[in-house]
């Protein structure tokens, strides 16, 4: 079966394409099919998703999975939440057009060093708690009544600092206690045993595999 990804993120596909590896489907990026990105104008994971999923199943005709995720700071209220990918303005000097890994890095740049100054003098640990989440959404087509819905979160802390090279967005700053490295310290293969996204990705396969039997 085609499940189309309603997601450009190069990083992000080659996380999914892993966790998804087994699975009786044949998971295509929206891109390859010339599909563009949906609109995300909600204020949550899940209205995101569904309306990425609903975008790519419509244009595609058939079935397909979106992910809608980022990092949450309850000492921000939630902060930057669904608008992890933009919390920051993008620098002027960032490419409009073209390279759009480039622009992307910059992008991650400019929201590290926003979240950095958002939490400057919050020096102790509960202050600075924060989580990744992730929400997957699967449709049979654009009018699907019963979605799959599959969640998880990622709990740590944020540092004053960056840490690691692996990765992207805010990657280098969240700190998970139980690894004693930050998310771009680990190695991709324990990033994809333990993060939001594998948790939600392994809930999927079991929701698609028991719903859908693809």
């Amino acid at each position: 079966m085609r499940l189309v990804l309603a997601s450009n993120n190069a990083k992000k596909l080659a996380e999914l394409a892993h966790l998804f590896a087994g699975l009786a489907v044949d998971l295509v990026p929206q891109g390859e099919l010339g599909i563009t990105e949906a609109e995300e104008p909600h204020d949550t994971f899940l209205e995101n998703a569904l309306a990425k999923a609903r975008h790519a199943a419509r244009a595609a005709g058939g079935p397909a999975i979106a992910d809608d995720s980022g990092l949450c700071v309850p000492g921000l209220g939630g902060e930057p939440g669904v608008h992890s990918a933009v919390f920051a303005p993008l620098p002027a000097h960032a490419p409009r057009d073209g390279d759009r890994e480039a622009r992307r890095r910059l992008q991650d740049a400019a929201n590290n060093e926003l979240l950095l100054a958002r939490l400057a003098g919050r020096e102790v640990p509960a202050e600075r708690s924060a989580y990744f989440a992730c929400t997957l959404v699967a449709l049979r087509h654009a009018q699907d009544p019963e979605p799959l819905v599959a969640t998880g979160r990622w709990p740590g802390t944020v540092l004053t600092s960056l840490r690691g090279s692996g990765g992207f967005g805010y990657d280098p700053l969240l700190f998970i206690p139980s690894l004693e490295a930050t998310v771009a310290e680990v190695s991709p293969e324990v990033k994809n045993q333990h993060s939001h996204r594998a948790q939600a990705a392994r809930a999927m396969r079991t929701l698609l595999a028991e719903v859908w039997r693809p």
